[in-house]
């Protein structure tokens, strides 16, 4: 074998080598992840997913200018919302789900804490589920460990908000009047935990989105860690 035709077999060889071993990269299993790895996966993911979606809501027109989260009267109220403003009472009407979507754009960078608290106290059976779980597993996860703390860290700061509106007391009253007539929740009957409720879907909706995308294209977020695991659940 003269040399041309040994470089010739060695690049073969080289370039055969590499394709192995990118395929057995991504030819890994659920099972084959080490429990380490697993984690890290889910904490990389989790702070992905915590951080895009804070970013995208904790700001002006974070909740208001996207109507996938956009905070809306309930369905209930638009009868009595439309009647204000065939008497020219738009404008408070405006300003009452301006506030409601201001307070949760308010409340909403409170949560980042919370979230990163919540994966700390997560067992490797708790993440390995979650990584073999749906597209929103992540989501859910967390949206049952952080709900109720999240609620009570939201709930002053939307207070703060649709207090300054005087609309927020005439929703009370309408809403107090539905809910008697079981036309809607009780807890949506107050302004301030309607739209705390309503600031917590909008947060793991987001996070779910987020999620999503991390698992159909894990290399994308030029992570190793990232790649490495959610690319095992191909």
């Amino acid at each position: 074998m003269d040399r041309r035709q040994f470089n010739s077999f060695s690049l073969s060889a080289v370039g055969l080598w590499a394709t192995l071993a990118h395929q057995h990269a991504y030819a890994l299993t659920l099972a084959d992840l080490t429990n380490t790895d697993a984690t890290k996966g889910l904490k990389a993911a989790l702070d992905k997913g915590a951080t895009a979606a804070i970013s995208q809501l904790g700001v002006v027109d974070g909740f208001l200018g996207n109507e996938k989260v956009r905070i809306n009267l309930p369905s209930y109220l638009e009868d009595a919302a439309r009647l204000l403003r065939t008497f020219g009472q738009g404008a408070r009407v405006d300003e009452l789900v301006t506030s409601m979507n201001r307070g949760a754009e308010a409340a909403v960078p409170m949560a980042k804490d919370v979230l990163t608290k919540a994966v700390q106290g997560m067992t490797v059976q708790d993440a390995k589920g979650i990584l073999g779980g749906g597209d929103t597993a992540v989501s859910q996860f967390f949206a049952e460990k952080t709900r109720a703390p999240l609620a009570v860290k939201f709930l002053p700061i939307v207070t703060q908000a649709t207090a300054k509106v005087g609309m927020a007391d005439k929703y009370n009253q309408l809403a107090g009047k539905a809910s008697e007539l079981g036309l809607m929740k009780k807890e949506d009957a107050n302004i301030q935990q309607y739209v705390t409720g309503k600031t917590l879907d909008g947060l793991y909706f987001m996070i779910s989105e987020e999620e999503k995308k991390i698992r159909q294209n894990p290399v994308a977020y030029g992570s190793s860690i990232l790649t490495k695991v959610f690319g095992a659940l191909k």
